[in-house]
């Protein structure tokens, strides 16, 4: 968990703060003590086939490949930090006449799309976002139904994304508009009004003024003012994860209940729902 929040946190991309002044807390502050923060999140949704986020990408990967069609496509997965790495990946596509990459940030930012293309570098197609690729749409529509479908409908679909610093998109980082056109898309799909649905973001990180509003207030204030029931669907991660199953599965319910709401359901994530696997095989292979 060190080793994997030291790349993670080290990367310009994710903190732009002058490294003179953000590495000594990095190293002095944050890493002695987030670690085992984290570590009990994770093991309060860890599986015994590891991590969802893992777990969920390598089935996605297999579903694709299956889906293209094994010998007219190869299928690489990786991630942007840790394991399994995307140089190694890549280095196992050496002989492919073309590749392409495809991040699993619907969004672009700065942060998290910019950054793979550091990675991975410039020879090599990367495409850069799906925020309102019509198959996309189709399949968060597909999950929302579903879960309408098993669990019951709340008056209120909260369309909650991972926060920016506000800062980010002062300087054009064009994510809180994908986000926003992505919610709106999925509302139009969903056939809800503007009294059904709302916009918030979440997981912010330190002091800075980040997008609002935020998941957690939002919620907060909707039990308080009388919704007993909110449904919340988490577009911009297409597999489960530590930010949607412990963020939203575990301390935003609790928030919820403890401000007086009865319940508070997690729509899961694009997962392997067939919908996505048809929708990752449209982007993937789109001109």
């Amino acid at each position: 968990m060190r080793a994997y929040l030291a790349e993670f946190l080290s990367d310009p991309r994710v903190v732009g703060l002058p490294r003179l002044a953000w590495l000594p807390i990095l190293h002095g502050l944050v890493l002695p003590l987030r670690p085992a923060r984290s570590a009990r999140k994770y093991a309060a949704i860890w599986t015994a086939e590891g991590s969802p986020l893992a777990v969920h990408t390598a089935r996605q990967a297999a579903l694709l490949a299956e889906r293209l069609g094994r010998g007219a496509w190869r299928v690489e997965f990786a991630m942007r930090y840790g394991e399994p790495a995307i140089a190694p990946a890549l280095a196992r596509l050496a002989a492919c006449q073309r590749v392409r990459v495809l991040p699993l940030y619907p969004q672009y930012s700065d942060s998290t799309t910019a950054s793979v293309r550091d990675a991975v570098g410039r020879g090599v197609s990367l495409i850069e976002h799906f925020h309102d690729h019509p198959a996309y749409i189709v399949a968060l529509a597909a999950r929302v139904l579903r879960h309408w479908d098993q669990c019951g409908r709340a008056e209120r679909l909260v369309i909650s994304f991972h926060g920016l610093p506000r800062r980010m998109v002062e300087r054009g980082d064009p994510y809180e508009k994908q986000c926003r056109a992505t919610a709106r898309l999925l509302a139009r799909a969903l056939a809800l009004d503007d009294t059904q649905w709302q916009v918030c973001f979440q997981s912010r990180f330190g002091p800075a003024r980040w997008l609002r509003p935020y998941t957690a207030e939002t919620l907060v204030a909707l039990a308080r003012g009388g919704a007993g029931e909110a449904d919340v669907v988490c577009p911009g991660f297409v597999s489960d994860c530590l930010e949607t199953l412990h963020e939203i599965g575990i301390e935003a319910r609790a928030a919820f209940r403890a401000a007086g709401g009865r319940e508070l359901r997690l729509v899961p994530c694009l997962n392997e729902s067939p919908e996505w696997i048809a929708a990752l095989a449209a982007i993937a292979t789109s001109p």
